[in-house]
């Protein structure tokens, strides 16, 4: 028994540190191409083209009564010439969102814009669906897509445009910024993950010339890229994942801008963030189960973009590997207590603790291009203690997209919160979660603090800290799954 519950927490740990052994390869690329900037800093201006290209703009729409109105509005602000611009709302919508999209469409049809809210009788494929049926309509040479959240500022096409003048390039995707980082400590922490993926994740990557995704909003196709790729399909739950890796084993070029700023709107709730976390475990899951072996088997991929391919697509795996680590972590201790003779596994583990070194790295990363130190010191710890607390969530989504089991897409719902002022609490589309996974989490948080409290008890500190912020993790998940479903 004492061996099946090693070999299950040494071999989660193993993944944690080869991952993390990944991610610092990344900063490791990031940094060199940040150098090479730094000794050319004037490097050669790309402009737009002499004629400009017809753009449309899809904006694939489905009960955002909150925030389409500001989304059409910003998109209308754009510095391109209206002749050269199509704008198709993908309404897909079954409350007041129709009516609001039509008042807002007949207002910018009558200031002379190209603008049209398209209505299918069905909402098959759900988003993909929407974007796919769009294009079979779409008169641009370029497709720019933004879901209702954001609020993308007037250069954007200006700042993309210009960057397809390389034949190759399929894809140009911009970095996301958060409307409302600082509403609360929920929004917050979001901003800390995502800001790590799109700056050094993103970053890293393109910089290495290795795979990247579209992150299904905040950037601009080109429409023979989709067609030559196979077209939108939704057949997994991130269907922005699956069109990237296609796109690029077929040869296309993906760029991304760190530099151009999109700004967006981030889940207020525990059970909207959950929403949209599931969403993402489990397309990147289904993803990898449709590409990976087409990447590992392509005969045009270079061996190392075949290995980060493998990292990229597998990442919603690392929460399985975190919740089962955890685990296994309470019987270690009490085996470690009981039988000291197995103390020597401490020394072993204690050599993948430098994954948190890593991690630093990572995030401190992150923090010294667009964000200070300060506030990195204490969001570092908390960001990674509420990762561990969303374990479980992640990783049956994660379960669930290896497996095969499908499920409906599910939109996370956005409310125009922005201020601290901004309320969610009386409003459509609240997600509740008081359901059986709440209690597991309720139960995990109670097991890790019993466990902090054996460590105690026992003078066994070496896993008080990973204990305490499970506990915590967990805790904390619970607590505003429960808070939020009842407000």
């Amino acid at each position: 028994m004492e061996v099946i519950v090693i070999i299950a927490y040494l071999i989660p740990t193993l993944i944690l540190f080869s991952y993390s052994c990944a991610q610092l390869s990344l900063v490791w690329k990031y940094w060199k191409k940040r150098r090479k900037e730094n000794k050319n800093p004037s490097p050669n201006i790309i402009n737009l083209p002499s004629k400009l290209p017809l753009v449309t703009i899809q904006l694939p729409i489905y009960n955002e009564l909150y925030v389409v109105e500001r989304l059409i509005e910003a998109v209308c602000r754009f510095d391109y010439p209206q002749n050269r611009l199509e704008i198709q709302v993908l309404d897909d919508s079954t409350d007041e969102t129709v009516e609001i999209i039509a008042r807002n469409v007949q207002f910018y049809q009558a200031q002379g814009f190209d603008i049209r809210h398209i209505r299918r009788t069905h909402r098959e494929g759900f988003k993909a669906g929407a974007l796919a049926y769009g294009l079979t309509l779409a008169k641009g040479e370029f497709i720019a897509i933004f879901d209702a959240d954001f609020v993308p500022n007037p250069d954007f096409l200006t700042q993309t445009l210009p960057h397809f003048s390389n034949v190759q390039v399929g894809v140009v995707q911009t970095r996301w910024v958060h409307l409302n980082e600082s509403y609360s400590l929920i929004t917050l922490l979001q901003a800390f993950g995502l800001d790590g993926h799109f700056i050094v994740e993103q970053g890293g990557r393109n910089a290495g010339g290795h795979f990247i995704n579209f992150n299904g909003t905040a950037g601009i196709w080109r429409k023979t890229c989709i067609h030559d790729a196979g077209g939108w399909s939704a057949d997994t739950l991130t269907e922005d994942l699956d069109l990237s890796y296609r796109a690029q084993l077929r040869g296309w070029q993906f760029v991304y801008l760190e530099n151009v700023a999109t700004p967006a709107e981030l889940p207020a709730t525990m059970p909207a963030l959950k929403s949209q976390q599931y969403r993402w475990m489990k397309g990147a899951a289904e993803c990898a189960r449709k590409n990976l072996t087409k990447v590992v088997h392509s005969p045009t991929v270079r061996i190392s973009t075949k290995i980060y391919g493998v990292f990229h697509l597998l990442n919603s795996g690392v929460f399985l590997a975190v919740f089962i680590m955890a685990l296994a972590s309470v019987p270690i201790l009490v085996i470690t207590v009981f039988e000291p003779k197995y103390n020597y596994l401490f020394g072993i583990f204690s050599i993948f603790q430098l994954s948190f070194l890593m991690l630093l790295a990572f995030y401190g990363t992150t923090h010294y291009r667009h964000k200070t130190f300060g506030q990195f010191v204490w969001q570092l710890p908390f960001f990674l203690t509420v990762i561990m607390g969303l374990s479980l969530h992640n990783a049956i989504a994660a379960a669930e997209g290896y497996l095969g089991k499908k499920t409906p897409f599910v939109r996370t719902p956005k409310w125009g919160i922005v201020q601290s002022k901004d309320g969610w609490q009386r409003k459509n589309y609240l997600v509740k979660s008081l359901n059986w996974l709440t209690i597991a989490e309720i139960l995990l948080a109670a097991y890790f603090a019993a466990a902090v409290g054996l460590g105690l008890y026992w003078h066994s500190y070496q896993m008080t800290v990973l204990h305490a912020m499970l506990a915590l993790g967990f805790g904390f998940v619970s607590f505003y799954s429960v808070k939020h479903s009842l407000s």
